[in-house]
Formats: C-alpha cells, structure tokens, sequence
C-alpha cells in the first residue's frame, strides 16, 4: 500500500519540525530509555550479558537466546546516529530477530558520540567481534556468524568488515545491512537522488543525518575515512556476503544501493533489495507491521531458512 495523502501531510508536519539533535540528544536518550522500561521480555527467552574488555573500558553486550536456539548468531550493531539508542532500548528488535530467525543475537552496546568520537563505536565492535570470533563466546562457531545492522548500525557492520579484512585477523562471512548510512555527504550536492527527494517529508531528514555525522566525526579529516563512510573505500575485494536492505522513502537509500552494486562489481556475493512504501526506521517496528514481515521473509532465505 502506497502513502496516502493523509499520511503525506502528517509525516511532512512532522519532518518540519525536526529538532536540532546536536542539541536534544541526551533528552532523546532519556526519553528513548523511559520507554524501554515499559518493555519486558518473553519468560522463554534467556538473556544474559558477556561484557568484553578493551583498554580499559568494558564493552556492554547482552546475548538473547530463543527457546529452542539452533547454534547460529547475529552480532548486532544498532542504530541511532551513532549518538542514541542502545541494547536497553533495542531490546525488544533483538528478541524480535531471535524469534523471526531462531538465531542467536548479541548485541554490541558501543559507546555513543558526542562523548566518544569516530572511531570509538568502530574500535569497540572490532573488539567483541574478535573475542566473538577468538572463540570467546561458548558454541558460537565462525561459520554461523552473521553480522547485522540498521542505519548507523549498518555503517559500523560495513566498516568493521572492511577493518576486519584489512587487520586480518578474522573476517565475517555474511552480513546484513539494513538502509546504511554510507556516505558523507548529504547536502543538496550530494551526488545521490535519494537525499534531496526523500531528505525532507520523510521523518529521517538529511538535515539530521548531516548532524549525526558531524556529532559522530573526530576531525574533518574522518569524512574522507573509508571506515568512517564505507563507499570511500577503494578495494572492496574480499567482503561478506551481503544482504543489502533499502526503504523506498529513505534519504540513504541510493548511497545503500550504491554500496551494494560496488560490493558485487569486486566480485563479493551481493542480493538487493528494496522495500517498497517503506520509511527508513522501519526495522524497530514489531513483526505485525507488513514491512518487517517482509524483511525477515527475506532475511530467513538469505539465512538459508525455510520460510
């Protein structure tokens, strides 16, 4: 089903009065966490944490398992700008993605900018997926890892499949990118349509993607990083194999797709898909919603799972 005009208009009033995150954050964070606890999770599932130590800072991660778990994990990174959202508050799309796919999920609670800057979060993933795949974490076995992320999330799964090959110290073998956040341009001479068409009326404006990245940079120097905005990269042999998800009204839906084609023209296994209707954020939504019904339709087969 198309968006309606009714839905056109709400969604425009709502874009329209986008706060300035650069200065609201740490009241979205709040708020974000106040509705967190009205979510509690099935009694079926168990959860636990396995925190992982790096130089001196201990990295949150919290494992959900469902009932009947089949051996294989996602490792998930969230969104949020790289500067909300954490694994309290994304609690509810992890028990969401165990009970969709009957996967393992471990999900990584890297630290937020603006406190810690570009690349802390990066440095913190690599880090539990080195301990991950270091076979620190009991009946997790390298070959049944999937790495996945939404928005910021998915940029940090890119870069750190890039860093991980670079470093060579261990290198995923699929990953699951959900609308990425891929560039680091998103002002009206950003090369990509999506920006400009979708960048205003639809909830996610590129205003705010722009300010994300400022709040998540070091230096202007990180925007010409490929770890910092994965299409930079020069050579991207030797990737996962990637399942490359875009929304038809998101603003990074082009950069997204840009990165899938360049991913498969260096000969790694590439699927595409887009959906359609779709606003970026969907992903949270409970599986009820048609879209994330969708998407984990094609996610399970992506998996190799009867659907």
């Amino acid at each position: 089903m198309s968006i309606n005009p009714a839905m056109r208009a709400a969604l425009k009033a709502i874009s329209y009065m986008d706060l300035d995150i650069r200065k609201t954050y740490k009241m979205t964070r709040k708020l974000s966490k106040m509705l967190a606890t009205l979510y509690t999770a099935p009694e079926d599932y168990t959860i636990w944490e396995h925190p992982v130590e790096r130089e001196g800072h201990s990295v949150p991660v919290r494992i959900f398992s469902p009932p009947q778990p089949g051996g294989a994990a996602l490792v998930f990174f969230h969104g949020g700008g790289w500067v909300t959202g954490d694994i309290d508050t994304y609690s509810r799309t992890c028990v969401d993605m165990c009970s969709q796919t009957g996967h393992i999920v471990i999900a990584v609670d890297y630290r937020l900018s603006p406190e810690y800057r570009f690349p802390v979060a990066l440095e913190d993933c690599y880090a539990v997926l080195r301990e991950i795949y270091g076979g620190h974490f009991e009946g997790i076995l390298p070959e049944d890892i999937t790495l996945l992320g939404d928005s910021a999330g998915g940029n940090l799964a890119a870069a750190v499949s890039l860093m991980a090959r670079d470093r060579g110290e261990f290198l995923p073998r699929r990953q699951i990118l959900i609308y990425p956040a891929t560039s680091n341009d998103h002002s009206e001479g950003s090369p990509y349509p999506s920006v400009m068409e979708n960048g205003t009326e639809y909830l996610l404006t590129a205003k705010r993607v722009s300010d994300y990245l400022e709040l998540y940079q070091s230096s202007p120097d990180d925007l010409q990083n490929p770890y910092f905005a994965p299409i930079l990269a020069e050579d991207l042999t030797n990737q996962p194999e990637t399942l490359m998800i875009t929304a038809e009204f998101c603003p990074l839906r082009d950069e997204g797709e840009h990165y899938a084609a360049r991913l498969r023209e260096a000969g790694n296994r590439v699927e595409l898909y887009r959906v359609r209707d779709a606003l970026h954020g969907f992903f949270t939504l409970p599986p009820s919603f048609s879209h994330v019904s969708e998407v984990y339709g094609v996610i399970n087969r992506f998996l190799g799972k009867d659907v």
